[in-house]
């Protein structure tokens, strides 16, 4: 049992927490997207031939799934990425295909490269395991020694621009191995990583929020930017992380 005087362990896991947050870049915006409609069905279609016909997405996307994959970056990674990135418009050009993206994204992964903040084009390992979570519900990330042991947490509601490719999530809960521990957050602790705000919260703020906005995500690897500027690369876990991260009443929960 996690005791209210817990030790000085959890403040520097929280703190390590709190950076790759920061790192994934957290942002709060109302998913929005219109009914679907026969419309968005040949929208839908017409943008996955534009996939499904481009030879450089493809090749760029096997180029991003074996780097993800062995936490070994190329010299050729950033310029795959890129092309992903700069013809964004063209390979999604709808609500439609910007969802599909977005169902894409769905599952537990790793983070294996980065480029760090500002314009750097050199992505590096990640020295650390350190895991994104997107289910229908929620966004949850968290820190452990492997995907079978996971020292902190977050989770909390996601929320999906369509039209920007934006995520962001609200953390409303903190665990350290498994175990629910946000009552004993320190408030100072609590107040600097937003715990338990929702966008309403953060109206009027002089300072823009941070984005985290999809670049794109394949059934093997994502790829999104952080609010700092700095691009990440995840690659798919092989087993849902949630039962380790959150404990299996979560999940049924969830």
């Amino acid at each position: 049992m996690i005791r209210a005087n817990f030790p000085l362990f959890f403040l520097l896991l929280l703190g390590v927490g709190k950076r790759v947050c920061a790192f994934v870049g957290v942002v709060t915006s109302r998913t929005r997207h219109s009914p679907q409609t026969s419309f968005l069905s040949l929208l839908s279609q017409q943008a996955a031939t534009v996939l499904e016909l481009d030879n450089n997405y493809h090749g760029s996307f096997d180029l991003i799934d074996e780097c993800a994959a062995s936490g070994r970056p190329t010299s050729e990674l950033y310029d795959a990425v890129r092309y992903i990135d700069k013809n964004a418009l063209r390979l999604y050009p709808d609500e439609s295909a910007k969802l599909q993206l977005w169902g894409r994204a769905h599952g537990s992964w790793k983070l294996t490269l980065a480029t760090g903040g500002g314009r750097s084009t050199t992505f590096k390992p990640v020295p650390i395991f350190a895991f994104a979570m997107i289910d229908d519900m929620c966004f949850g990330n968290g820190v452990g020694l492997n995907s079978d042991t996971i020292f902190l947490s977050l989770l909390g509601p996601h929320y999906f621009n369509a039209k920007r490719r934006q995520m962001g999530i609200g953390i409303e809960n903190v665990y350290l191995f498994s175990n629910e521990v946000t009552q004993y957050v320190p408030g100072f602790v609590a107040e600097g990583m937003n715990l338990g705000k929702t966008p309403d919260d953060f109206a009027g703020w002089k300072s823009r929020m941070p984005a985290f906005t999809m670049i794109g995500a394949s059934d093997r690897s994502l790829i999104a930017r952080g609010g700092s500027g700095g691009i990440a690369i995840w690659t798919k876990l092989e087993k849902d992380i949630r039962p380790t991260a959150y404990g299996m009443k979560n999940i049924n929960n969830s």
